[in-house]
């Protein structure tokens, strides 16, 4: 079972990560200037993450795979890590729409 990890920056900003039943961060987030924005965030992946047109696969200049997930309006509310393989990244794919509906939130800022 996944869960978001919601904690603080050194500057001061919220941000959040989707991590997988193993703990392996999937899905990380850019950072939010107040909490509710990147519990708005968490929501936001939980329902776009349900319909593969929202994920960008992507290949980065150094040859790994990555992808980003992005919301309605296109903004981008999630990235994941690099990958080694397009095989890979697909796979971190479908572990974001598995995991991210029904995770529970962790907030450690608390």
């Amino acid at each position: 079972m996944g869960k978001f990890v919601i904690s603080t920056r050194k500057n001061g900003e919220f941000q959040f990560s989707l991590k997988a039943g193993n703990g392996q961060e999937i899905l990380g987030s850019e950072g939010y200037t107040t909490k509710a924005a990147c519990l708005n965030g968490v929501e936001s992946v939980k329902k776009n993450s349900q319909d593969d047109a929202r994920f960008d696969r992507l290949e980065s200049k150094n040859g790994k795979y990555y992808f980003n997930l992005k919301a309605t309006n296109g903004q981008i509310i999630g990235t994941s890590e690099m990958y080694e393989s397009t095989a890979s990244r697909d796979n971190g794919i479908a572990s974001v729409a598995k995991n991210a509906p029904d995770a529970e939130t962790d907030d450690q800022t608390a």
